[in-house]
């Protein structure tokens, strides 16, 4: 197989995956050594930089994105028509998961003051939110985000989440947020 063979046929996995495949994977596939995969990926991810999308490597793995300069015509193209959207009461509750997990439901209820049960059960649903063990204290149910919410997010790992004080909208009770946060 050569070179250009070895790129094309990388270019065709990376066409059909769902979520981003390690170089390790396509090289068992292909039945090539990794650094020969790791170098038709670099080459392919130089060739796409003057396109609509790239290559990059998320959460361990290699897929193709959209651009970023180009995701409003995407997110009219994927929204047109669509009720997918998530609701504030799920953002919300996806929010104090993320910066928070693992976190029991009810931790969750507590934070944002409402009952949250059938908010994550659509978080679970989606697959934004996973379980993720029991509380030792309580035996109550911990949940997660999933790689997926970071693939969804673009993000590599959950250090990447942008830090909460800037976005919060009332300064003035941003001791109260932060400590029910870190409780």
């Amino acid at each position: 197989m050569s070179d250009l063979e070895l790129e094309r046929s990388v270019e065709a996995i990376l066409m059909v995956v769902d979520e981003p495949v390690t170089e390790l994977t396509l090289a068992q596939v292909l039945e090539r050594p990794v650094d020969e995969i790791t170098t038709a990926l670099s080459h392919l991810q130089e060739e796409y930089e003057n396109h609509g999308f790239e290559l990059r490597t998320i959460n361990g793995g290699w897929r193709f994105y959209s651009r970023p300069e180009y995701s409003s015509a995407v997110e009219k193209f994927v929204l047109d028509g669509q009720q997918s959207r998530l609701t504030q009461a799920a953002l919300e509750t996806l929010a104090v998961v993320a910066y928070r997990q693992p976190i029991s439901r009810a931790r969750v209820s507590a934070i944002r003051g409402v009952n949250v049960e059938a908010v994550m059960k659509t978080l679970v649903t989606r697959g934004l939110v996973e379980e993720s063990g029991l509380e030792h204290e309580t035996g109550a149910i911990l949940y997660r985000t999933t790689s997926y919410f970071l693939e969804r997010l673009g993000l590599n790992a959950l250090d990447d989440l942008p830090a909460l004080a800037p976005y919060l909208p009332d300064l003035d009770r941003l001791d109260e947020v932060l400590g029910a946060l870190t409780d």
